[in-house]
């Protein structure tokens, strides 16, 4: 018979990680683990990592509802569960839930060896291009991170604004640019919903002087009229981010992309609620011509490490990810997950730290 236990992790950044909505010191992980008692050495390992101030599934009670489900999943008494079925079980308000026990499930149909899908990252026959990400902070902050980034061999770089002074950040990309060009440097900005509407496409006029790729999530979420006026208007390329958040029924979701029409959608399983869910919105978007990347949510190495792996199958060939967040923190599960020269890389043969 399948049991789940569940375990936790305290995650500590390196440095307050600041956004528009405050700054995080810690993130805790919670970990499904999947076996079955007649061989309970080999367990499906999930991550649910609820994200404060955006997951819907951050509440304060969220741990009595995992002890709650871990309870009712073991007094079922199951023999199998396929990973289409989590969802079945798990309601769509929880969707880290739904997200760690789908990969839990995917994870021990697949042997537990960590491996979820097939693919050439998957392999290590690979490396995913990811996009370097740059914190919010004083200007020397963000200047010795973009140093660091550039150094490093990323072509392709993160920022967070909305939180500084905009002439400030101005001045960063500004800085930027005199370092290097469009054609060696892909810029992208996250405003994480910062502008104002009314204010919204004079601030990406000034902002598209700096030859961006794109801008995630310009305005604050649920305003589908001033956001397609956006979309329409803007001078840089707008990828949404947290307009997905809680969007679940595929008629909801095709009408956004309909009235909003946005060049591209940022794509988090932790959020959206899990593999399934995210392949859901990438078809989606593309039955619509709109691009895509997936992006991490913070989560440790076996959240990333799923999410990544989704990604060696349907990525489009070359397109930065997000999925940078695996060195944030100084106490992350030890993992086969490395980056070298603006490239994340899996080694199958690599050795876990067991979560918890």
């Amino acid at each position: 018979m399948l049991q789940l236990r569940h375990s936790r992790r305290i995650l500590r950044f390196n440095f307050p990680a600041r956004t528009s909505r405050g700054a995080l010191t810690e993130h805790t992980a919670h970990y499904l683990h999947l076996y079955d008692e007649a061989a309970p050495g080999q367990a499906g390992w999930g991550e649910a990592a609820p994200l404060a101030g955006l997951s819907p599934d951050h509440r304060p009670d969220f741990e009595a509802t995992l002890d709650g489900f871990v309870r009712e999943f073991n007094r079922r008494q199951l023999r199998e569960l396929l990973p289409e079925e989590a969802a079945a079980f798990v309601g769509p308000e929880w969707p880290a839930l739904r997200f760690a026990l789908e990969t839990a499930a995917l994870d021990l149909q697949r042997g537990s060896h960590h491996q979820l899908y097939d693919n050439a990252f998957s392999r290590g026959e690979a490396g995913l291009p990811i996009n370097g990400l740059v914190w919010m902070g004083e200007a020397a902050f963000m200047r010795e991170q973009i140093e660091h980034k550039l150094a490093a061999g990323y072509n392709c770089l993160k920022l967070k604004i909305g939180g500084l002074d905009f002439a400030a950040e101005l001045r960063i990309l500004a800085d930027i640019r005199a370092l290097a060009g469009p054609g060696q440097l892909t810029l992208r900005v996250d405003a994480n919903g910062a502008f104002s509407p009314a204010e919204a496409l004079g601030k990406l006029e000034q902002l598209a002087r700096y030859d961006l790729h794109s801008i995630e999530q310009p305005i604050a979420a649920g305003q589908w009229p001033e956001l397609a006026r956006v979309c329409r208007h803007s001078p840089v390329p707008v990828a949404l981010d947290e307009e997905l958040i809680g969007l679940t029924d595929p008629a909801r979701q095709r009408e956004l992309l309909e009235r909003t029409h946005p060049a591209y959608l940022i794509l988090k399983p932790t959020l959206l609620g899990g593999l399934r869910a995210s392949h859901d919105w990438l078809t989606q978007a593309e039955s619509q011509g709109i691009g895509w990347w997936l992006t991490s949510a913070l989560e440790s190495n076996v959240g990333l490490s799923a999410i990544s792996q989704l990604a060696g199958t349907y990525a489009q060939p070359g397109l930065p990810q997000g999925l940078g967040t695996g060195q944030l923190y100084h106490n992350n599960l030890a993992a086969p997950l490395s980056i070298r020269n603006g490239r994340l890389y899996h080694e199958p043969a690599g050795l876990w730290e067991e979560p918890g």
